[in-house]
């Protein structure tokens, strides 16, 4: 969001917020650390061909595929509340859909983040059970470290949907402050999608 703010001449300017660009230089050295991590998979995959090509041949694409699509899902739903904080909408005004306010969208992206959390730890128990362990050889290492990165930064995520889903009901008022905080977690959600996708491309389909 933006602030408007009045030049000395009397002019009106349209401020970008300091949050949201804040959080836009933060987020642009998060590509840099993923971009690291996607770095270090094709070198070690580059150096034990062998190895990848008996360890991948474990993943379940299918769930990981519907987890992906969950985990996709959630990115739709949060943006919804971003249309109702834009709207000044903190709560639902009715039982449709329609009327949803932000924290209802929020808590529907929660819940499907939670899913895609709990489905990854689901796979990583199978995969254990399967010989493919974080120490068990450089295919273990490189799928833990870029997916268990990946995951922790989802944890992120739904701890701020919690805190601006909890902010919308302490507050007595919900004005542009509150909604640039339900902006900057929907940015920060966006992003963990867009990285998902590109490991799922990466480690479930280019494998």
């Amino acid at each position: 969001m933006s602030s408007t703010v009045l030049s000395p001449k009397g002019a009106v300017i349209n401020r970008p917020s300091a949050t949201s660009v804040g959080t836009i230089v933060w987020l642009g050295s998060e590509v840099m650390f993923f971009a690291a991590l996607f770095a270090m998979y094709f070198s070690l995959r580059q150096n034990s061909p062998v190895i990848w090509l008996a360890d991948t041949a474990k993943l379940n694409v299918p769930f990981a595929l519907t987890n992906t699509i969950i985990l996709v899902a959630s990115s739709f739903t949060a943006q919804f509340g971003v249309f109702a904080a834009e709207r000044l909408q903190p709560r639902a005004t009715g039982k449709s859909p329609a009327k949803w306010g932000m924290a209802e969208w929020f808590l529907i992206s929660y819940v499907l983040g939670a899913m895609f959390v709990a489905g990854q730890v689901w796979e990583y128990a199978n995969l254990i059970s399967e010989q493919v362990a974080l120490n068990a050889n450089s295919y273990g290492s490189a799928f833990y470290i870029t997916t268990g990165f990946h995951a922790l930064h989802v944890t992120g995520g739904l701890i701020a949907f919690l805190l601006v889903v909890g902010r919308t009901f302490a507050t007595k008022k919900f004005g542009h402050k509150e909604a640039t905080s339900a902006i900057v977690v929907s940015y920060y959600w966006h992003f963990v999608d867009v990285v998902w996708i590109g490991l799922f491309l990466i480690i479930y389909v280019l494998k």
